[in-house]
């Protein structure tokens, strides 16, 4: 094609109107969109493919936690093991992902009351068992840890069964997670001249003593690690909330939707400034638009969701999913027994203000049949502490998983809670005792007896040896 050729083509190109222009891009171009999003559901499907052939092996551990009976720990100890196990944290290559099948491995911190008997569990693979340990004793060093049978499997999970019901729920956010929920430190009274800690574990735990023979009730926190791209999201947030003004995207950025494009906007726009001598994004009749931002003129409510937001990406977050459950015996099944005071529990952990916590999808269904179907797969999706299934995952850091999951100071009243026994040792010798029992008073007294009766013996040879007992005729 000759360069004449190309200019007339060109100019016949230039004639047409936007619509038409931008119509038969479209049309030349459309295929593309179908064949990429084929092109990652292939990829994403064989990675799941491999990730499940190759992880089929992975043996899992269920440990309970018995916490000291003398806990003044505050929920600032686990939230240090939560930060611990965010070194489980592991980015695989390429290689590592579609040939070795790497998945990243989680956790899941568990509450469960058996018929009132109050438990609290950790579930992981089996390779962060010292992990987990190492964590717990750095922060509770007299605690107990020992390796259980999984309770789950003394539960049938298929449904209907015709001994037991079951009803389940996933929970999530109300909000966007880059809003925080209540965290502890605003459980803290300040009548006193002392702070006193109100433990929200206290009323958490009262839900799950309430229940009675034949009842069981579980609450997991399946946790993932993760890396800090989750903070960005959240500043991106902050400057939506705070109306900050943003920088208007150019064409290429906008249809590639990557950085790549960003570069090359951004390499358009340095050219553009050495030819007219104008910055990006300035030119010769700029003009002040007034702030960069509405902070100034928000309330001071407001101000302080803008701090809980910044003060949230100063920690370690978490891919979290949270999920209950209430079981009994068709017989005794009464989920408002339970589920009503543990939803109470729950919406402790709400700020109004920013975000909270809500059921997202339960077991409940109008239609029996889809109810049974959802009674069984929401319990294999709990035995198998499956992250994906039903509602979304959302990102909590350390500080709000510490909230909803710690041990219980000791001036929780839990009557059922399982706690680490008292060790009793030998004392050191040498050291001085009181002499307590009336058997080591008597005989205390009859020493000093003795000692007496021996010095006036003595006192009286004495006198004797020196002549002033002999007497003379």
């Amino acid at each position: 094609m000759s360069f004449t050729e190309v200019i007339n083509l060109l100019n016949l190109f230039l004639s047409q109107s936007a619509f038409e222009i931008i119509t038969e891009i479209f049309i030349i171009f459309a295929w593309i969109i179908p064949v990429y999003l084929l092109f990652f559901i292939a990829i994403g499907s064989y990675a799941f493919y491999i990730q499940e052939k190759k992880n089929q092996d992975w043996k899992y551990v269920v440990l309970a936690i018995d916490i000291p009976q003398i806990n003044t720990q505050t929920p600032k100890a686990v939230e240090q093991i939560f930060s611990n196990l965010s070194g489980a944290f592991f980015k695989p290559d390429l290689l590592g992902k579609f040939k070795d099948g790497y998945r990243q491995k989680y956790f899941s911190f568990e509450i469960v009351s058996i018929e009132g008997y109050i438990q609290f569990l950790v579930w992981t693979e089996e390779s962060f068992r010292d992990l987990v340990e190492a964590s717990i004793y750095a922060q509770y060093p007299e605690a107990e840890i020992t390796e259980v049978e999984d309770y789950v499997d003394q539960i049938p999970d298929k449904y209907p069964n015709k001994d037991y019901n079951i009803w389940m729920a996933d929970f999530s956010l109300a909000e966007n997670f880059a809003f925080p929920i209540r965290c502890y430190d605003e459980f803290v009274h300040n009548i006193t001249k002392e702070d006193t800690l109100k433990d929200p574990m206290s009323s958490f735990l009262e839900s799950f003593a309430r229940i009675g023979h034949g009842e069981q009730m579980w609450f997991q926190i399946i946790l993932e690690p993760i890396n800090n791209s989750w903070k960005e999201k959240v500043i991106e947030k902050i400057k939506d909330f705070i109306g900050e003004k943003k920088k208007a995207k150019s064409l290429i950025s906008f249809l590639t939707g990557s950085k790549i494009g960003e570069e090359i906007s951004s390499s358009l726009e340095e050219i553009k400034t050495q030819f007219t001598g104008f910055g990006a994004g300035e030119s010769s009749n700029q003009k002040d638009d007034g702030p960069k931002n509405n902070l100034m003129f928000m309330t001071p409510g407001q101000r302080k969701i803008v701090e809980e937001m910044e003060r949230k990406i100063t920690k370690i977050g978490f891919k979290t999913k949270m999920r209950a459950a209430y079981i009994a015996r068709r017989e005794i099944f009464k989920p408002t027994r339970g589920v009503n005071s543990l939803i109470g529990a729950i919406n402790q952990f709400n700020n109004p203000s920013s975000n909270s916590i809500v059921i997202q999808s339960t077991t409940f269904s109008r239609n029996l049949k889809k109810a049974e179907i959802k009674k069984t797969n929401f319990f294999k999706a709990y035995k198998k502490r499956k992250i994906l299934f039903g509602a979304n995952p959302f990102i909590l850091n350390i500080e709000e998983l510490a909230t909803v999951w710690h041990f219980p100071m000791s001036n929780v009243r839990a009557p059922l809670l399982q706690k680490a026994s008292i060790k009793v040792s030998e004392p050191p010798a040498g050291l001085p005792v009181d002499y307590l029992s009336d058997n080591l008073v008597e005989d205390t007294f009859d020493l000093e007896k003795e000692a007496e009766k021996k010095k006036i013996e003595d006192e009286n040879k004495y006198k004797t040896d020196s002549g002033e007992n002999i007497k003379f005729d």
